[in-house]
């Protein structure tokens, strides 16, 4: 008898310890933005509107953290119906065929308090590669509202868009290959 206790409590133990938290971001306080130079003049904005995306950490500072995102690409809004009906032609996105752009986190490196190197694999246009993100944790609060906890996160870093095949016939003169990601989340436990 003596040894089914200590057996239950070991397995107990082992569960508490390694229990993880998911995280789902609050669609009206998270936002996936891009920058990119058009005929090296000037920038060109867009957003992507409908996306989601996950967190899982047993951690609270969330130093084991593992991050999901799904972004539709239909949702593209450059605030020009023309630009963005080009994006997600077959010379981009190609949203007919490749609907989703995601990015499954592979790692995590803590730089400074708050601060970590975010590793991961993005597939857009149908290619997937190794990108790596600048990651600010922000904090947990109280929600005052939902009384809930509430984490906040801002990443940024830029890949390149001949990396995916992203409108391979325009040359860096006209657009930029580099494209400048900027995303700020708010995630609530879920």
């Amino acid at each position: 008898m003596k040894k089914i206790t200590l057996i239950a409590a070991f397995v107990l133990g082992s569960m508490a310890l390694f229990a993880q938290t998911a995280w789902k971001n609050d669609k009206a306080h998270s936002h996936l933005k891009f920058t990119i130079t058009h005929l090296a003049v000037s920038d060109v904005d867009g957003l992507f509107k409908d996306f989601d995306a996950t967190i899982v950490s047993a951690k609270p500072d969330f130093s084991d953290a593992k991050f999901t995102l799904t972004a539709k690409v239909a949702s593209i809004n450059t605030e020009n119906s023309m630009r963005d009906n080009h994006l997600q032609s077959a010379e981009f996105f190609d949203a007919a065929n490749n609907p989703n752009i995601t990015f499954v986190s592979t790692g995590l490196k803590k730089v400074a308090a708050g601060k970590y190197k975010l590793m991961g694999n993005l597939t857009m246009h149908g290619i997937t590669k190794p990108v790596t993100f600048d990651l600010w944790y922000r904090g947990t609060i109280t929600n005052p509202m939902s009384k809930s906890d509430d984490a906040g996160f801002k990443i940024s870093g830029t890949v390149k868009r001949s990396d995916f095949k992203l409108g391979d016939k325009y040359p860096n003169a006209v657009i930029s290959d580099e494209v400048v990601i900027a995303a700020d989340g708010e995630f609530a436990k879920s």
